[in-house]
């Protein structure tokens, strides 16, 4: 706790029903997880908070000891549905860097389900619902003196911090996916206040999925069942698709591309139904609003940032 880690700087989500705030930490300082030791909580760390005293009713640390700078402070989807056995529930769905997305009881922070974004996340073997805790791969953890090679997700994790979206009639959420992986080397550094304190160098490069020669794998674009686990459908994208997503009643979900588009898919679907050029690529994320009756769609371009 003296030389930082675990800082959080978005995104949150509130309920009224509960009174309660929602938010993620990020990762433990240094990189080198050699020079940290133990489960650093509470890093990665889902907090659901009172709004009016500031009180922890429960916090769910994801991934205990970070050893890939996997910061846990993405967003927090709020929504109400029947589980599994039919019991209607309010949720928290968080797709974390880490390359897992999870759905928590926000009114317990009990785990409901955790499924990988993608089948090549391989830092991680699965989740254990009972515990919550990763069963990780130790073939891909990181370690001193060690070069560790073909990490997937890479540190940017295969979601950041784009906003996606909930479509509340067909129960599942769109996301943006980055299929990006990485080489990670740590090293011994000193601490000095005010000095990058990081420990780690990493090379990073596509993921193992896509078409090289057609310019295509370094995203995804996904419709997930939180209640499932399981994917509807998934379609490649030529760059990773950083900005989130919006789901309207129409039928369409919008996202922009780094490569200067912003996009329209059937929501059943995934089919590719319009796209639009724009004057560079987009990490905003897209909007609706209607005016004298006429429903418009906007979204903020310009790259900066990790993905620049």
């Amino acid at each position: 706790w003296k030389i930082g880690g675990g800082t959080n700087w978005g995104w949150y989500a509130y309920d009224p029903g509960t009174n309660m705030i929602y938010f993620g930490t990020g990762n433990p300082a240094p990189w080198n997880e050699t020079m940290r030791p133990g489960d650093n909580k509470w890093t990665m760390t889902i907090f659901g908070r009172d709004v009016d005293t500031g009180e922890a009713h429960f916090g769910y640390q994801k991934t205990p000891h970070d050893e890939w700078d996997y910061a846990g402070v993405n967003v927090m989807m709020l929504s109400n549905q029947k589980d599994s056995e039919g019991k209607m529930r309010k949720l928290l769905t968080h797709p974390d860097r880490n390359g897992i997305v999870y759905t928590l009881d926000r009114t317990d922070g009990s785990l409901v389900t955790a499924s990988k974004i993608d089948d090549t996340v391989n830092v991680f073997k699965t989740v254990d619902l009972k515990s919550g805790l990763p069963v990780r791969d130790p073939e891909y953890g990181t370690r001193m003196d060690h070069l560790s090679k073909d990490i997937c997700p890479s540190a940017m994790g295969y979601h950041n911090q784009g906003h996606d979206s909930y479509d509340p009639n067909r129960k599942l959420f769109y996301m943006g996916i980055n299929h990006i992986c990485m080489d990670w080397e740590p090293f011994m550094l000193p601490y000095r206040a005010g000095q990058f304190f990081v420990g780690a160098t990493l090379n990073m490069y596509p993921g193992p999925k896509g078409d090289r020669q057609n310019a295509e794998g370094l995203g995804q674009i996904k419709a997930y069942d939180a209640i499932t686990g399981k994917f509807k459908w998934e379609k490649m994208e030529r760059f990773a698709v950083w900005g989130g997503t919006m789901a309207t009643a129409g039928n369409l979900v919008f996202y922009g591309t780094l490569d200067g588009y912003i996009k329209a898919r059937n929501s059943d679907t995934g089919e590719l139904l319009w796209k639009s050029k724009l004057p560079s690529g987009a990490i905003g994320y897209p909007i609706t609003y209607t005016h004298k009756g006429t429903q418009y769609v906007a979204i903020y371009y310009g790259v900066g940032g990790w993905p620049g």
